[in-house]
């Protein structure tokens, strides 16, 4: 995908009793929260668009799906240029 970075963002989690984690909020800065709707799978994948190896989280979010990484305890999202 043209015009993609790797952007580092802020998330809320929820960690369950049996030890795995559940975004539920992902906080690009201040002004723009996005709550996780739903999770539709979780696996271990690479990112081709912008590079790195994590966990792939992917995420319904006002009605779209979107990938979600978890890399190195790290999140980030392969997100539009601008930067």
């Amino acid at each position: 995908m043209e015009g993609r970075s790797k952007r580092y963002v802020q998330v809320v989690v929820r960690f369950r009793k049996d030890g795995r984690l559940r975004p539920l909020v992902v906080e690009f800065d201040d002004a723009h929260h996005y709550k996780i709707d739903k999770i539709l799978d979780v696996r271990r994948a690479a990112c081709q668009s912008v590079g790195g190896v994590g966990d792939r989280y992917t995420c319904l979010i006002r009605g779209q799906e979107s990938y979600l990484w978890l890399e190195k305890g790290r999140w980030f999202v392969a997100a539009k240029g601008q930067e």
